[in-house]
C-alpha cells in the first residue's frame, strides 16, 4: 500500500476516466481513408496528444483545419457511447469537496460530449483550446493547477498515455500511470484503473490517496 497526500487532484479524461479508445480508433480510422493517410503510423503516436499536433505531422498546412474539424465531427457522433472506466465514478464522488480538475488533449466540443456521454459532471478543466502547446507539453497541467489555485508540484496527476506522463512529470507533479502503456520513466505509483484509488480524507485543504 501506497499514501500520498496532496494540495489537488488532476485527471487525463480518455483513457483514465471514460473509456473512448475503440470509438477513437474508428473516427481515426475513417479520417485516415478519407485523407489517404497511414493509420498504422499514426496509431503509434496519437494517443495522449492534441489532434492538431499529431495531424501537423501527416497532413498539408492548407488542410489541417478541415482534418482536425472532421476528425472532431467523426468522434463527436460517437460521443454517446462513452462509459466511466472502472473506479473512475467512485473515485470522483469520493472527492468531495477536495480540488481536483480535468486536463484533456480533446477539444471543448469532444469533451463536453463524452463527459455528458459518461455521465460526468465536471468543475475545473482545461480543454485543447486553452493551451498553446498540448501534451507532452506541461502546460496544460500547470494551467490546471493554476486554476485550482494550487502549486503543480504538490498535486497528483493520473495519466495513462506516454505523453501525458511526461506532461505531468514536467510540471513538477507526483504521476500515478493507469493501464499498462509504457513509459519512458518509472511513474511515481502505477494501477491497473481507478478502482485500485482509495480516498482516505479529501477536504478544500487537499487530499490523501491509497493506491494498492
Amino acid at each position: 500500500m501506497i499514501e500520498i497526500q496532496a494540495a489537488a487532484v488532476l485527471f487525463d479524461n480518455d483513457g483514465v476516466l471514460v473509456d473512448s479508445h475503440q470509438d477513437g480508433l474508428k473516427a481515426w480510422q475513417q479520417l485516415c481513408d478519407e485523407f489517404g493517410l497511414d493509420f498504422s503510423e499514426i496509431v503509434e503516436v496519437f494517443v495522449g496528444r492534441r489532434p492538431e499536433d499529431t495531424l501537423s505531422e501527416y497532413v498539408e498546412p492548407a488542410l489541417l483545419e478541415l482534418a482536425v474539424g472532421r476528425l472532431e465531427d467523426l468522434e463527436v457522433s460517437l460521443a454517446d457511447n462513452t462509459r466511466l472506466l472502472a473506479g473512475a465514478g467512485g473515485l470522483l464522488s469520493s472527492l468531495a469537496d477536495a480540488p481536483w480538475a480535468i486536463a484533456t488533449s480533446a477539444g471543448v466540443r469532444l469533451a463536453k460530449a463524452r463527459w455528458a456521454g459518461a455521465g460526468i459532471e465536471t468543475g475545473v478543466t482545461v480543454t485543447a483550446e486553452d493551451v498553446g502547446r498540448g501534451k507532452p507539453d506541461p502546460e496544460p497541467y500547470l494551467l490546471a493547477a493554476d486554476r485550482l489555485g494550487v502549486n503543480p508540484s504538490d498535486c497528483i496527476v493520473f495519466e495513462d498515455s506516454p505523453s501525458g506522463g511526461i506532461a505531468g512529470r514536467e510540471a513538477g507533479a507526483r504521476v500515478v500511470a493507469v493501464g499498462d502503456f509504457e513509459w519512458s520513466f518509472e511513474p511515481d505509483v502505477r494501477v491497473p484503473d481507478l478502482s485500485f484509488v482509495e480516498v482516505i480524507t479529501a477536504t478544500s485543504a487537499g487530499v490523501t490517496l491509497r493506491f494498492g
